[in-house]
């Protein structure tokens, strides 16, 4: 879905094609349906449908990245709603299909979207509130305290972190040394 929002040249027939996979995750639920001819659809079906996750809640990802085509730059309300309806969900959703509780990682989620947004974004103030929503929702989590089967969401998380702290102008670099050190610490630590 991202790479639909980052291609899209006009809203409109981005909009459609989110819609398009909306409907296609919505329709995994049915199961007399066959699932469209789409590698990424049968994964979806195979991994998350069949461990529990409901298509229509995959479907309710779409809006978080709708929210970011209202406007050819997204404003404050458009990047908020982006870690909401993105993020939070996400992890939630993520957090359900790991064994554990939902609810407690909403928050980081939303913080990891946005971090994430604020790397995305040509707009340097927009690249800052993104940052700094990121970081406020981030330092509200309690990453320590969360149960093991959660430690992937939180290496997202404490990464995310680290990217939200980065000046505006800076973008992160994936594969970076200190980034690398920075996951292996999680591992190693959990915090």
């Amino acid at each position: 879905m991202g790479a639909i929002v980052a291609a899209a040249r006009e809203p409109a027939i981005g909009a459609m094609r989110l819609l398009w996979w909306r409907d296609a995750l919505a329709r995994l639920d049915d199961i007399k349906a066959p699932v469209p001819a789409e590698p990424l659809l049968d994964a979806a079906a195979t991994l998350l449908v069949d461990g529990g996750l409901a298509g229509e809640a995959l479907a309710g990802l779409e809006e978080g990245w709708a929210a970011l085509l209202d406007s050819e730059e997204p404003g404050e309300a458009e990047i908020v709603a982006h870690g909401e309806l993105r993020g939070a969900r996400l992890f939630a959703l993520s957090a359900q299909l790991l064994g554990g509780a939902p609810e407690e990682t909403k928050r980081a989620g939303a913080g990891w979207a946005l971090a994430d947004l604020g790397h995305r974004l040509r707009d340097p103030d927009a690249r800052r509130f993104a940052r700094e929503r990121a970081l406020a929702a981030l330092s509200d989590a309690d990453i320590a305290s969360w149960p093991g089967t959660l430690r992937p969401l939180g290496l997202l998380a404490v990464l995310a972190r680290g990217d939200a702290r980065m000046p505006p102008a800076r973008l992160r670099r994936q594969g970076a040394p200190k980034r690398l050190l920075r996951a292996l610490a999680y591992r190693l630590t959990g915090r």
